[in-house]
């Protein structure tokens, strides 16, 4: 029986929360001719619809990717890899559990956020540029079609409410990070089969998961619509 390990990339494989609000105020400042700073962003901006925040502090019209490209790309700079990663990975594989990478980023954001070293100990990578969005299932199944595992021998850990209901509509164990971008609670109530206090937790979870008494529910495909790459 083949198993699978998938993972969220933004708060759970690397820590990327002011990066994205970086990205937000940066892309904010080159389209008002204005500063804004971080103070000037909502609390949950990086998990909200980046439309609406944009559009909230006053920015209009279509979307100036290339201004957000550079926005992204300069903000990514202060991002890292969490120190449990590569171990965390490396034990994994050794387990004979294959890995993956379900994000929303786009595939060519990936690298700059995951080093050719941590690349490497990635069986498959699925990208905003491959599938509709979470909190559709897509990704994930996609991921495990590639690596030819079943939904019930696969784990898959994000720190958003969308990537809980994506991994229990894909039919797989939904886990929560608790240290990402969004809180324990919110994660337990979208319905994680269990939430992880520390990044320590994901090996013995992943060995012998925990379930609960949760739905696992078939989802339909679906795409937000919305401008939220991270997660």
């Amino acid at each position: 029986m083949k198993r699978a390990a998938l993972f969220d990339l933004d708060g759970v494989l690397a820590d990327s929360h002011q990066a994205m609000r970086a990205t937000l105020a940066g892309f904010a400042t080159f389209h008002l001719g204005r500063r804004v700073t971080l103070a000037d962003l909502p609390e949950d901006a990086a998990i909200s619809s980046h439309e609406q925040v944009l559009a909230d502090l006053g920015v209009t019209g279509a979307l100036n990717e290339e201004a957000w490209e550079a926005a992204a790309a300069t903000a990514t700079l202060a991002a890292t890899v969490f120190p449990y990663v590569p171990g965390t990975l490396t034990a994994l594989r050794a387990q004979g559990i294959a890995t993956g990478l379900v994000t929303s980023r786009a595939q060519r954001r990936v690298p700059w956020l995951l080093g050719p070293a941590i690349l490497d100990l990635l069986d498959v990578i699925v990208c905003r540029d491959d599938a509709p969005l979470k909190p559709a299932p897509d990704g994930i199944l996609l991921a495990l079609h590639k690596l030819s595992v079943a939904p019930g021998d696969a784990v898959f850990l994000g720190d958003t409410e969308s990537d809980i209901r994506a991994g229990l509509a894909a039919g797989v164990t939904a886990l929560g990070a608790g240290w990402g971008f969004t809180s324990p609670e919110r994660l337990r109530h979208a319905g994680a089969h269990q939430v992880l206090a520390d990044p320590a937790e994901i090996l013995p979870a992943v060995l012998a998961p925990a379930q609960t008494d949760h739905p696992r529910r078939s989802g339909a495909s679906g795409q937000s619509g919305q401008l939220h790459e991270g997660s």
